[in-house]
């Protein structure tokens, strides 16, 4: 059979070709290539024979495990389409997500679909149900428990000849409304997020030389962000198509210590984070614990960017470890690593294809402000979003289609690519213009601040003035003189807040990201 860049093509390749390497370690579970590939298998006869057909949608509800990864997988063999669900949802986002994917069957942890049966009656297109256990009792009427589908279905690889054309979809939170599905081909996410079978250097040139990957000296990834979201799961991807061991996080809370023993125990050389939410828990760790991490060579960081301040914590323990602190949204995919810089919310080296545009797609010249876009493997759009896509999604005049998700950004002379942050969210505060994020960076690079949120609010004289939501680390005091003068470094003064409310904890939103609405609410 003709091979593709199917992700479960991929998976296969390896699996026949290092089909003893360790894969995946979650918890007790452990997985070989073949074993990995083996219940994917029965994952995917499973889903046929309950009448899943190729282009149908299957949404994975579900904490970090390694049946998220074999679900995800099994999906694929049979040419079905995974929907990643955030298991942080509340009901009504549930239903937007269901219903807005027309997923027709769904793999979830039992207490997580507890919350669907409430609105089970609004998703006429849901029709099949697979139980992952997790030591809930809840009744999930007319569903198949997981481990009894796998146990009766084929383990072979008999499945019709699959294609790069076969979808991947990822629900994006955004920082606005409800979640849109970006639509990718398999083989555009493999190139474009997934590390193109060989992540620091060039990219493979046919599917069947991924086989290679499984001679290479076994590496081991510590992935300790939910694959559910774009950065975990690309890691995860990227650390399997390496032909390396990857070992998910599976507490439902972040420990750093947990984590810190774990990757000891698995001897991790990459550890996955995600921005400084981990990685301070961490550096406070390795600070007051005896933690064995000769293994690690580097701390990579998505999803949200490492500030500085972060890292030099990380560096006092770690002086020789190298980050892989890369820029990456699910429209545009991992695009590059940070290079540091003090102005916006990170410096980034882009890989070829990403670049600035103007309002009329043309690169802006070096030291204008832009919008961040990619061509070349890129996503199709958004699902079930035409309007949307257009307004994101563009061909320029030479016939080149470009991704342009509306993050604003300047080009810089050495060719590096400072971000700023979304459009939506920018504040004009007497006729200049602020980032949120890159305010959030800079005052959370603060010693005595633990996490930030920042919002425009309305000004009689400027329009809006600059605001923020402060949560102090434990024990320590902060004041707004104090934080305006820290920033006075890297911020110019129209930059500055001029208001802060203080917080025990600043609130985010289910994926994650800065909750704009609540902040303004703390400070109205």
């Amino acid at each position: 059979m003709a091979r593709s860049y199917n992700l479960a093509d991929l998976l296969e390749i390896l699996a026949a070709a290092g089909p003893d390497r360790p894969a995946l370690v979650a918890g007790a579970e452990r997985r070989t290539y073949r074993r990995l590939s083996e219940r994917a298998s029965r994952v995917g006869h499973h889903l046929a024979e309950a009448g899943v057909r190729p282009g149908e949608h299957v949404a994975i509800l579900a904490y970090n495990r390694a049946e998220w990864i074999e679900a995800m997988l099994g999906i694929f063999k049979i040419r079905a389409v995974p929907i990643p669900v955030n298991f942080r949802y509340v009901a009504a986002e549930l239903r937007h997500v269901l219903a807005d994917s027309d997923s027709v069957a769904l793999v979830g942890e039992r207490s997580l679909l507890a919350k669907v049966e409430e609105i089970r009656g609004e998703l006429p297109a849901l029709r099949h149900v697979v139980v992952l256990e997790d030591g809930s009792e809840a009744e999930i009427p007319g569903a198949v428990e997981y481990e009894k589908a796998l146990a009766g279905a084929a383990s072979d690889d008999d499945f019709p000849e699959r294609s790069g054309d076969d979808r991947y979809i990822m629900y994006t939170g955004g920082t606005t409304g409800y979640p849109k599905g970006v639509e990718w081909r398999c083989e555009d996410i493999f190139f474009g997020a997934l590390g193109g079978g060989n992540v620091l250097g060039d990219p493979i040139g046919s599917p069947e030389e991924l086989a290679a990957n499984a001679d290479q000296p076994a590496m081991a990834v510590l992935d300790c962000a939910p694959v559910m979201h774009g950065a975990g799961q690309w890691v995860a991807f990227m650390g399997l198509f390496s032909g390396a061991k990857v070992v998910l996080y599976t507490d439902h809370a972040f420990d750093a210590d947990k984590a810190l023993r774990l990757l000891a125990e698995e001897q991790a050389n990459v550890m996955m984070l995600v921005g400084d939410v981990m990685a301070r828990p961490v550096a406070k760790a390795l600070a007051s614990g005896d933690h064995d991490t000769s293994s690690l060579m580097a701390i990579a960081s998505g999803g949200a960017p490492l500030t500085e301040g972060a890292k030099d914590a990380l560096r006092e323990h770690l002086p020789n470890i190298m980050f892989l602190d890369n820029y990456g949204a699910s429209e545009t995919g991992a695009c590059g690593p940070s290079v540091g810089g003090k102005e916006g919310t990170a410096r980034f080296m882009m890989k070829p294809g990403i670049t600035v545009l103007d309002d009329d797609l043309n690169v802006v010249r070096p030291g204008e402000i832009g919008r961040l876009a990619r061509s070349g493997h890129i996503p199709l759009g958004y699902y079930n979003d035409p309007a949307k896509t257009a307004s994101t999604f563009f061909t320029a005049a030479d016939g080149t289609r470009w991704s342009v998700p509306g993050d604003f950004a300047s080009l810089e002379e050495d060719g590096t690519i400072t971000l700023l942050g979304r459009g939506s969210l920018v504040i004009n505060t007497g006729g200049e213009k602020v980032y949120p994020e890159e305010v959030e960076v800079a005052l959370k690079d603060h010693p005595a601040v633990e996490d930030a949120v920042v919002v425009g609010l309305p000004d009689e004289r400027f329009g809006q003035r600059v605001a923020a939501v402060v949560a102090p680390c434990p024990g320590a005091t902060v004041t707004l003189e104090d934080l305006t003068e820290y920033c006075r470094e890297r911020l110019a003064g129209y930059k500055l807040p001029r208001q802060m409310t203080l917080v025990d904890e600043v609130q985010r939103t289910a994926v994650g990201k800065s909750d704009y609405k609540w902040a303004r609410s703390v400070l109205a």
